[in-house]
């Protein structure tokens, strides 16, 4: 192969590289040797991949039992709630409302970095441009932005939440219109054994770390 390296013009060799995607940049004799170590590090993979190959025939070990028990140590699989044909309406007009939902930001949000990470709080003052509404201001919280009463307080997903602080509290959980969500307080061993009974029990979790 490096006599034929050798025999191929500049322009062939980053022909050559580009389809490969390594750097086109350098001499001559840093393309090829760059050329020369790829090709010696394919033929290393195709080895290595005959022969485990051939160590896959000869083990047997392997069966559908062995598959199924890793499998169940996997989270894979999220609980949905029973919802009936109206609470099902009630949350896609629910969604469909808070797109049209104006962000409702704090007095002066822009001007203050502190006043832009705060919640919302109501305008005061006589002079106040958003307490007297105007256009160029924000939009101010009022009643007319509700959103559908049947769906008022539920998840998105249609579930009802429940804050879960250990195990006990697992219990009393209805599976089918309720899930539940662990409080930011709880230790990362409590929330183990919290993921592992809420499995037993079929109750999801809202907030589930992917780390335990």
């Amino acid at each position: 192969m490096a006599e034929d390296y050798e025999s191929m013009t500049v322009a062939q060799l980053k022909e050559l590289l580009k389809e490969q995607g390594l750097p086109v940049s350098g001499k001559k004799s840093d393309l090829i040797s760059r050329l020369q170590e790829t090709a010696g590090q394919t033929e290393e993979v195709v080895v290595e991949d005959e022969v485990a190959d051939e160590t896959e025939s000869d083990d047997d070990t392997w069966d559908d039992e062995d598959w199924d028990d890793e499998a169940d140590d996997v989270y894979m699989v999220k609980q949905k709630p029973v919802l009936d044909d109206d609470m099902k309406a009630a949350l896609a007009l629910r969604a469909a409302q808070k797109k049209k939902t104006p962000s409702f930001r704090r007095t002066e949000w822009f001007r203050y970095k502190r006043l832009s990470r705060s919640g919302w709080r109501a305008p005061h003052g006589m002079d106040n441009k958003q307490r007297r509404n105007y256009k160029y201001r924000g939009s101010l919280v009022r009643i007319g932005h509700g959103k559908v009463a049947a769906a008022r307080f539920l998840h998105p997903s249609g579930f009802r939440e429940v804050m879960v602080h250990n195990t006990a509290d697992l219990e009393s959980i209805d599976p089918e219109t309720e899930a539940a969500r662990v409080g930011s307080s709880v230790g990362g061993r409590k929330r183990e054994h919290i993921y592992a009974r809420a499995d037993e029990l079929g109750v999801r979790v809202l907030n589930r770390r992917r780390d335990v």
